[in-house]
């Protein structure tokens, strides 16, 4: 799973993100609400756990924005608000579970792998595949066609390509793919990305003759079909 912890005490965070890192998930931590909210518009997660109380946006503040956004992350609350008046505050504002503090970690450990498991049940009873134009990615049998045909790609350039199809005519930049992709939070002055993503171009475009990945000079990149969306 790839997972947003959304919380302030460093002590905390250090000891969870350990935790869920051996249990084998990818984590990504944040102490500002702000911050977490910006994230969870531009990238993909599997499960947010957020506190209530953060700087720069409060929890419920964070997670009513989300849910206003249409942005389907399963959230747990992870707070030291424990009241029943909390409870329902924090699931009325579009939560999914709510674990007070202190907590035990193989708890939170199991409600965050059952709220992941219930988010790919919706998601299987919905469609397993995302598409662009003539692109589809099918997430199940990780497959992936254009215009019928199918596209050889290696995992990370399938990593890749749904976190394009994910956020159309977005900006995907640099640090957000070495982020998705290979887990990495720091610049490490390669040209990995560069590579994957002219790899990805020779079998997504060059033998359909056209252009679906804009470079934007400075900034990253952006799946849009020349001229405008694709149909």
């Amino acid at each position: 799973m790839r997972v947003l912890l959304v919380e302030d005490d460093t002590s905390l965070s250090s000891f969870v993100e350990k935790g869920l890192r051996e249990a084998g998930h990818q984590v990504e931590v944040t102490d500002n609400g702000k911050h977490a909210l910006t994230l969870c518009m531009a990238e993909s997660y599997d499960v947010a756990i957020v506190d209530r109380m953060l700087p720069g946006l409060d929890g419920l503040s964070l997670v009513k924005a989300l849910r206003a956004a249409q942005v389907g992350t399963p959230i747990l609350f992870l707070t030291a608000l424990g009241g029943v008046d909390d409870r329902v505050q924090g699931l009325e504002a579009g939560g999914d579970d709510y674990l007070t503090k202190p907590f035990a970690f193989s708890e939170l450990l199991a409600r965050v792998t059952a709220l992941s498991r219930r988010s790919v049940l919706k998601s299987t009873e919905a469609s397993p595949e995302i598409n662009y134009g003539d692109v589809v990615l099918n997430l199940f049998e990780h497959s992936a066609t254009r215009r019928g045909q199918p596209l050889d790609l290696q995992p990370k350039e399938f990593r890749i390509l749904e976190l394009f199809l994910r956020h159309p005519g977005r900006v995907i930049t640099r640090t957000m793919l070495l982020e998705h992709v290979w887990d990495i939070h720091f610049d490490p002055q390669t040209s990995v990305v560069e590579t994957h993503i002219s790899r990805l171009r020779n079998k997504l475009e060059k033998p359909f003759g056209d252009t679906l990945i804009q470079t934007v000079r400075g900034v990253g990149y952006k799946l849009e079909q020349k001229g405008g969306e694709a149909k």
